[in-house]
């Protein structure tokens, strides 16, 4: 009898521990280490290039790695570690700011149409359905190829492309939310549609909000990366992932490093995005718990 008591409390403590703390797995913690780690680079890269990125420092073309190359040459003999550094830049940089303006925009045109309901509710959610069903690369190819592919469009355009789905997500969450009873005190309170979405709505839909921006994040890098590889993306002088596998593509009959790592490198940013939301703690995941 004490045995199983004991035993019952200790499994308590552990439960109640549990939703108490936000506590992160091993994978979860590697995937947050690996994000945080290109994170810097695309910060400091400037400052942490062994080479200028467009000097030519080695006599031969798609040169093995080395200890004054690290990651080997491109086909032009370029540093492949400096390029693939400051690439860093251009796709964790073009990445995030993209993301997170198509979910801010989608996140609280979702909450302003679960609130309000009515005819703008039907305007929205019939005009970013249209959006949405145009296909994503078709749409980045198109303005892309019409409009020029600078920074700023590319920014735009991919913000553009992810703004219903994060709009159809928020609102589908804040519908649930406005449905509750505490929504319906507060608005006997008279309180502001402000006010519902600001201290009622959004700190319920947060959770689940980020890890939505999470997997957006990965689609966006993949398709600028699409783009790059294209042609379409980032424009020399400068290069992103995507560009420098485009840049390097003939060397893969040779196994050159020069179209592998970039190749690596795009995979270990998204899985380790991918690894980080599969393994948050439920009590980020879901507020309701």
């Amino acid at each position: 009898m004490t045995m199983t008591t004991s035993r019952t409390s200790t499994r308590s403590i552990r439960k109640s521990g549990s939703r108490l703390g936000y506590r992160f797995n091993l994978v979860g913690v590697i995937g947050f280490s690996i994000i945080i780690a290109w994170a810097l680079i695309a910060a400091f890269a400037p400052l942490i290039i062994p080479y200028p990125v467009g000097e030519i420092v080695d006599l031969d073309y798609f040169g093995p790695m080395s200890h004054d190359f690290w990651l080997g040459s491109d086909y032009l003999g370029r540093d492949m570690l400096s390029r693939i550094l400051m690439g860093a830049r251009y796709t964790v940089g073009i990445s995030l700011a993209a993301v997170t303006i198509a979910c801010f925009s989608g996140v609280v045109l979702g909450m302003i149409a679960a609130v309000a309901g009515g005819w703008l509710d039907t305007v929205l959610s019939r005009f970013l359905d249209a959006l949405n069903s145009i296909p994503s690369k078709l749409f980045g190819l198109v303005v892309v190829a019409a409009v020029g592919s600078s920074i700023p469009v590319l920014i735009l355009t991919l913000s553009v492309i992810y703004i219903p789905g994060a709009y159809r997500f928020a609102r589908a969450l804040a519908v649930n939310i406005n449905a509750m009873d505490f929504i319906t005190v507060a608005r006997i309170r008279g309180e502001s549609t402000w006010y519902l979405i600001r201290s009622e709505i959004l700190p319920n839909i947060v959770g689940p909000v980020l890890a939505d921006l999470g997997l957006r994040f990965v689609f966006i890098v993949l398709l600028l990366s699409g783009l790059s590889f294209l042609g379409l993306g980032v424009q020399p002088p400068y290069a992103d992932w995507g560009a420098l596998v485009r840049e390097n593509i003939g060397g893969l009959p040779f196994g050159a490093p020069a179209v592998m790592f970039p190749s690596l490198a795009i995979a270990s940013l998204t899985i380790s995005v991918n690894l980080l939301i599969d393994n948050l703690p439920q009590k980020i995941r879901d507020r309701s718990e």
